[in-house]
């Protein structure tokens, strides 16, 4: 399907340049106008949703009052930069979103002028536009503005705080317009969300004070005179407010919180702040989803809801027939419950996922044992740790790549001291649409290399059982990866007996002659569906589910090396320093003379598209499987070709 309809306006907006030329008695209807594009668009093709909806008014009012591209926007996570993306030239190809070989769901340097900075994982504005600011300091560009659209959920990590503390003393020419509407993707949890609802600021004193400071920069020595003003408003605000501003004693001017949806309201102040020097926040107070009901009323459900009527608000879903395999997350959301109804030390830490990882089963029926910390990757995993200690059984699930921002607590505060945490890495692999800021491709290469770590992948949904089962037994005294993708896996009658795994104990899927499969975690279904494919060639690769990356079944590849000179790994990380070079450092090892064919994810950034369009491009699916295997055997398909 191509081109979504669009209204007069926003026909007419190719550039912000387009925006600027209209009167701005216009920008209600723009706004009205992207907003209904959006809903159109999202409902048809999918993506993420109630986040640009909640920013419409904000993003028109920043391409009109701001000369972008030479002004810098930075967009923290991206989820709300749909409006963004329409308003810089892109509205015509929209409909490629997140699509294979499209648009990117982010923004992305290498796709506009527009896109200041590219990002997906959270947190990460302030920082990157504070570096821009003092970039164009030294430039000599100091006119350049430089905004950073932060949400309040992305506020609950440690970077933004980090860089507030940087910005407060920098005297660079930046803005952190704070967009607060008590959502990440699920609710907001801890002290800061508090603190945002209850900000005692008053929209009286606001006024007075921004009334005052335009009056003084009329007035001869006007610089003189705002520092004399400065100074008196710190006094007079310690005795009409009930607490002292966070952000103020940071060092940042601070204005609000005012109505995000009041696109004129908006454009009159941010055209007045880029007047004032230094560092500011601008607070602004908005709805996740604005101008959908259903989407305002359950906002999580509406985050990225996929394909839907826009009329009757029903969300498209696949009809199922039969009794359809259960999403790995799922399964591990049901299984943690279980084990935890009988082990009374297991506890569940989420950073901000409690929908995504399926904690939120725990959480309902155990919640002072399972904790939504927040966007705060590296306290869930010292806060596990911590736990740990005292002798708690801690699954912390993480999505693969959000556990790279925490990568060091895993070393120094958990591999060191050699804690049975159990890390759950969701989302391992190639995980589709949000691309390559999403995709979990080097978790094993990055987690294997750690002294003391187990590292594990269940090929189903009994495996991943049997793991989680595994790890909170009491004679599990090391730190232990189970990592598992996005999407379903392959049992639809998934609720088996757990059993004991032994640790680094691998086994045989099948036996054969000539070559033999490695696999670990998912992909291994891959290579079963490859050895029908080849018995169909008279090919009779043998076929092995390693289970762990670390410790490797030395037993297991001993045999296979004495028995096969060709061997396929399969994987879905990085071949780099992954499970493939796992295998080929032991063959090494052992000075076994064995041709090692790795397939995996390669050494490049993958972009985005459905998980088995970028399986076959990164040449690990079955298909792939079943070319190298007979790569490896080009006699018998002779021999095949010529009796046929």
């Amino acid at each position: 399907m191509g081109e979504i309809a669009t209204g007069p306006l926003l026909s007419q907006i190719n550039t912000p340049a387009d925006l600027k030329t209209l009167d701005r008695t216009q920008l209600q209807q723009v706004c009205n106008e992207l907003r209904q594009f959006i809903i159109d668009c999202v409902s048809v093709h999918g993506g993420h949703f109630g986040a640009s909806l909640g920013v419409v008014e904000l993003t028109v009012a920043l391409h009109y009052v701001f000369n972008t591209p030479d002004d810098q926007l930075v967009w923290d996570v991206g989820h709300q930069a749909y409006g963004h993306k329409i308003l810089t030239g892109r509205r015509k190809v929209f409909h490629t979103n997140r699509k294979y070989g499209g648009l990117s769901g982010f923004p992305k340097r290498s796709e506009s002028e527009y896109d200041a900075f590219g990002v997906g994982h959270s947190s990460t504005s302030i920082s990157a536009a504070l570096g821009m600011a003092i970039a164009s300091k030294l430039q000599g560009a100091e006119n350049r503005q430089h905004v950073a659209i932060i949400g309040d959920g992305a506020m609950t990590a440690g970077l933004p705080f980090e860089a507030l503390n940087h910005a407060g003393v920098s005297n660079s020419n930046l803005l952190i317009v704070l967009n607060d509407n008590n959502m990440s993707i699920d609710p907001n949890v801890g002290a800061l969300k508090e603190y945002l609802t209850d900000i005692t600021t008053s929209h009286s004193w606001n006024k007075f004070r921004d009334d005052v400071w335009k009056f003084l920069g009329k007035l001869p020595y006007a610089d003189f005179q705002r520092e004399l003003a400065s100074k008196i408003e710190a006094s007079v605000k310690g005795v009409i407010s009930k607490s002292s501003n966070l952000f103020e004693a940071l060092g940042l001017r601070y204005f609000g919180p005012i109505d995000g949806h009041n696109v004129l309201k908006l454009a009159e102040i941010l055209e007045d702040l880029k007047d004032i020097p230094g560092p500011k926040l601008l607070h602004i107070k908005t709805v996740k989803g604005k101008g959908y009901e259903l989407a305002e009323k359950d906002q999580t459900l509406w985050h990225a809801p996929g394909t839907f009527d826009k009329i009757t608000g029903k969300i498209n879903k696949k009809i199922i027939t039969v009794p359809e395999p259960p999403k790995y997350q799922d399964v591990f959301g049901h299984t943690i419950v279980e084990l935890a109804k009988e082990n009374p030390k297991i506890m569940g830490i989420t950073p901000a996922m409690p929908s995504g990882c399926s904690l939120k089963y725990m959480m309902e029926l155990m919640p002072d044992r399972a904790l939504d910390v927040g966007i705060a990757e590296q306290h869930a995993v010292t806060l596990s740790a911590g736990l740990a200690t005292r002798g708690m059984k801690v699954f912390c699930n993480i999505y693969s790549s959000f556990m790279q921002r925490a990568y060091d607590m895993v070393v120094h505060d958990v591999a060191i001291q050699k804690l049975p945490v159990v890390f759950c890495l969701d989302r391992a692999g190639l995980v589709g649409d949000d691309g390559p800021t999403h995709h979990g491709a080097y978790d094993i290469a990055y987690m294997r290399c750690i002294p003391n770590m187990v590292v594990s992948a269940p090929m189903n949904e009994a495996e991943l059982r049997n793991l989680m089962y595994t790890a909170q037994l009491d004679e599990t005294n090391a730190p232990i990866v189970i990592r598992y993708p996005r999407g379903t896996g392959v049992m639809p009658e998934w609720r088996t007996r757990m059993e004991k795994i032994e640790i680094g104990k691998g086994r045989k899927i099948k036996s054969g002659k000539d070559v033999a499969i490695l696999s670990i975690g998912h992909p291994g279904n891959f290579a079963v569906e490859a050895c029908k494919t080849l018995a169909t060639d008279g090919l009779n690769p043998a076929h092995y589910d390693m289970r762990f990356a670390k410790p490797l079944d030395e037993a297991l590849l001993h045999d296979i090396a004495k028995n096969f000179q060709k061997v396929v790994t399969v994987e879905d990380g990085t071949i780099v320093g992954g499970f493939g070079s796992a295998v080929l450092e032991f063959f090494n090892a052992h000075q076994y003379k064995v041709s090692v064919h790795m397939l995996g994810i390669p050494d490049r950034i993958v972009e985005h598209g459905k998980p088995e369009e970028l399986h076959r491009e990164c040449h690990y699916d079955a298909q792939a499987i079943v070319e190298t295997v007979r790569s490896l055997s080009p006699v018998r398909i002779r021999e095949k070709e010529f009796i046929g």
